[in-house]
């Protein structure tokens, strides 16, 4: 299960605990307890983003996917409802 992320300074569907920049979540369907752990892995990766840098600036500037996704982003169901481009990730 991917999810696509988006920052956003608006309706935000979760917020980094160093910096507070607020992202937009895209995902496929999925139950409940997939969407809990889901929430888990992006907050620990929204941190990782904080190596070198504590702002905002320390996420990525385009869309990400979490987990990574080395793949096509034709073939990711959380890029394609996310309306991502290939040149966005």
């Amino acid at each position: 299960m991917q999810v696509m992320c988006k920052s956003t300074s608006q309706a935000a569907d979760v917020c980094c605990s160093v910096c507070g920049q607020g992202f937009a979540l895209y995902w496929e369907r999925q139950n409940k307890m997939e969407r809990a752990q889901a929430l888990g892995e992006i907050a620990k990766t929204l941190r990782s983003h904080h190596h070198d840098k504590s702002g905002p600036e320390a996420h990525p500037q385009r869309g990400f996917l979490v987990p990574e996704w080395k793949g096509p982003v034709s073939v990711s169901g959380a890029a394609v409802l996310g309306s991502a481009p290939s040149w966005a990730l």
